[in-house]
């Protein structure tokens, strides 16, 4: 088995033993679930370690709050790692989602995670954890009172440490002043962007997470709407919607990400055979789901193709 799922926690992924692969778990393989009578979709996305949005696309026809228990529920196998080192954490801000290189170099863990919203952005660059906080208190910035107080919802100089805490139980503080990776008193927000900037997770996985993450660690914050890696000789490719004011047209996108399986291909080219499937691509490219696709596929020489290199 290349995965398992720990209801209690992330998702933890065997790393490609190829350094130039990089799809994790099997993407071809299909899992569904079904809800319990008294569950919400969102709930069965908490169970699978699945943020708001993910279970959303994954599952377009499935209502959100009564999905009923006979309605099959996808839940993703797979995932196509972010175009960054592997070390550390990243955070892929469209992705709604971190994932955690264990210093063994052999397995990664992911969880979903919310993000800053459209006017509270969280940042983009290189960053390292400077501090952990078990139990931490929240002192609000003036423009967070501001705002709270303007809705009739006065905030105190100082939110003392406990469940109700806006942080949760546990802290990660990044390098960049002002912003967390933390948990969350509002668990079912998770996989959103509403948060002022900081990295919500939900209780359970920042409880999972605080105790392996050193002072020190490297923190990759990036915007890869499109990912692309290789898998079995061949390329897949991830696609999840453009944050909000973001977004290109199909024609752009397109083309971005065709540079993207350029440099895979020419990184790492397993066989010379190898085309582009361009209906894959434009499916992918139009729904958006998150899922990992295959895209490319090896022909017969003696097939007549369309040079897309």
């Amino acid at each position: 088995m290349c995965l398992w799922f720990n209801p209690a926690g992330a998702t933890v992924f065997d790393l490609p033993e190829d350094p130039n692969e990089g799809v994790i778990g099997d993407p071809t393989r299909s899992f569904y679930t079904h809800a319990k009578e008294e569950d919400t979709l969102l709930d069965v996305a908490r169970r699978y370690d699945i943020g708001q949005n993910e279970i959303l696309l994954l599952n377009p026809g499935v209502d959100r709050w009564l999905p009923g228990t006979e309605v099959d529920i996808f839940i993703p196998t797979s995932r196509v790692l972010p175009d960054t080192t592997r070390e550390g954490i990243t955070l892929n801000l469209p992705e709604y989602r971190v994932y955690y290189f264990r210093p063994d170099k052999q397995t990664v863990e992911t969880y979903p995670v919310s993000i800053g919203r459209q006017d509270w952005n969280t940042p983009i660059g290189k960053t390292k954890i400077v501090q952990k906080r078990a139990n931490p208190t929240w002192t609000p910035p003036e423009s967070i009172k501001k705002e709270h107080l303007e809705k009739g919802d006065p905030l105190p100089d100082v939110v003392p440490a406990g469940p109700d805490n806006p942080l949760g139980l546990f802290a990660l503080r990044l390098g960049i002043p002002g912003y967390l990776i933390h948990g969350t008193n509002k668990p079912y927000g998770v996989g959103m962007r509403v948060s002022h900037g900081c990295v919500r997770m939900y209780p359970e996985d920042i409880e999972k997470l605080f105790p392996e993450v050193k002072v020190g660690t490297p923190v990759y914050i990036v915007n890869q709407p499109v990912k692309v890696g290789w898998w079995k000789k061949k390329i897949y490719i991830e696609v999840h919607p453009q944050l909000e004011g973001e977004e290109l047209p199909y024609e752009e996108l397109y083309e971005n990400a065709m540079e993207l399986i350029r440099k895979a291909f020419f990184r790492y080219h397993y066989q010379p055979e190898l085309v582009v499937d361009a209906q894959a691509l434009k499916q992918a490219l139009e729904e958006k789901n998150g899922l990992p696709v295959a895209i490319t596929r090896i022909v017969e020489q003696t097939e007549p193709v369309e040079e897309l290199f």
